[in-house]
């Protein structure tokens, strides 16, 4: 069969979408699932994070699946929701639209730039849990907020949420930032482990200036990416709840591959929803010819490159020297 593609980013962090919307495309679970394991091969001739299924949904103007590319599901994905968000909203020419994820059906709004004039799109990162059974991490504990897990480091504080992606959160110093630690710690809890059954999202976030932080974020399913979407959401919100940075004011998020604006909202006690503000940045479309049974044998039958990149590639430039100069030169 012949499917079509196009690569995109948020953050740096790739993903090849996918339109069922418009396509008559009949995918099984495992044809999901060894799709995005051949595709996002980075030895392939394409590579990437994940794949975004874009399909119909009863209730929304579109859902939105996410598959890693090691053929898992997750279950949101905030820079791959911009991507998503984008292509639905100039599919059906609105500015604002409603995406069904899995836990939650999403709002994504065509905003300002938040750089030059970089395609950018506010998602809605929520629900919010901070119970621990809905990562799951099993501990005698109910939450987790800037406190100690000896199984893990006997000296960092780490934080956990949900938002609905499972993330562990520890606010480190740069000696943490430039050690092995983090890989370390992220490989044994996503590895086999009584404390996380299901894995999590390991991040290191890193104050700058008031308003401005820096997130590494270890994804399961993937291992370390340029930016994810809901750690930079959830590594804000705890920054907010630690009182290093404001609820209701813009913060920004540097990562390895560029930045990103966050908003947190308190909504009540415990209750909190996030705007995510960033780039949806298309790299290429492309043809492919694909047995779905043996997708490893996939042929490019044509590709059409977009010119979006030279714009992003500036604020990566802005971003690396921020990092670079307030991080790993401050040294």
């Amino acid at each position: 069969m012949q499917i079509t593609l196009t690569k995109c980013h948020g953050s740096g962090n790739d993903f090849l979408l996918i339109d069922e919307i418009s396509n008559n495309y009949f995918f099984t679970e495992e044809d999901r699932q060894n799709l995005s394991i051949a595709l996002c091969d980075r030895q392939s001739e394409i590579g990437a994070d994940g794949i975004l299924f874009v399909l119909k949904s009863e209730k929304c103007d579109a859902k939105m699946r996410v598959f890693n590319s090691d053929g898992s599901e997750a279950s949101m994905c905030g820079n791959g929701l911009r991507c998503v968000g984008r292509y639905v909203c100039e599919l059906l020419s609105k500015e604002e639209i409603l995406v069904e994820t899995m836990k939650a059906d999403l709002t994504v709004t065509s905003t300002s730039p938040i750089f030059a004039e970089i395609p950018t799109y506010n998602v809605q990162i929520s629900p919010v849990l901070f119970n621990l059974e809905n990562l799951p991490m099993n501990i005698d504990k109910n939450i987790l907020i800037n406190e100690k897990v000896p199984e893990v480091s006997d000296r960092l504080f780490f934080s956990a949420v949900a938002v609905p992606n499972p993330h562990l959160i520890s606010v480190v110093g740069v000696e943490q930032i430039v050690s092995n630690e983090q890989k370390c710690i992220s490989e044994t809890v996503n590895g086999p482990n009584n404390l996380f059954p299901d894995g999590v999202n390991v991040s290191f976030v890193h104050p700058i200036d008031k308003g401005t932080i820096y997130v590494r974020t270890f994804e399961r399913g993937v291992g370390f990416t340029n930016a994810c979407g809901t750690a930079m959401s959830a590594s804000s919100l705890i920054t907010c709840l630690l009182d290093l940075n404001e609820f209701e004011s813009e913060i920004e998020v540097y990562n390895n591959g560029g930045k990103v604006h966050c908003v947190v909202h308190k909504e009540g006690e415990n209750h909190f929803q996030i705007d995510l503000i960033g780039n949806a940045t298309y790299l290429y479309k492309s043809d492919l010819e694909i047995d779905v049974k043996k997708p490893e044998d996939f042929l490019i039958v044509n590709k059409t490159q977009y010119q979006e990149e030279l714009q992003y590639e500036e604020l990566q430039q802005h971003a690396k020297e921020m990092v670079e100069d307030k991080i790993f030169l401050s040294r």
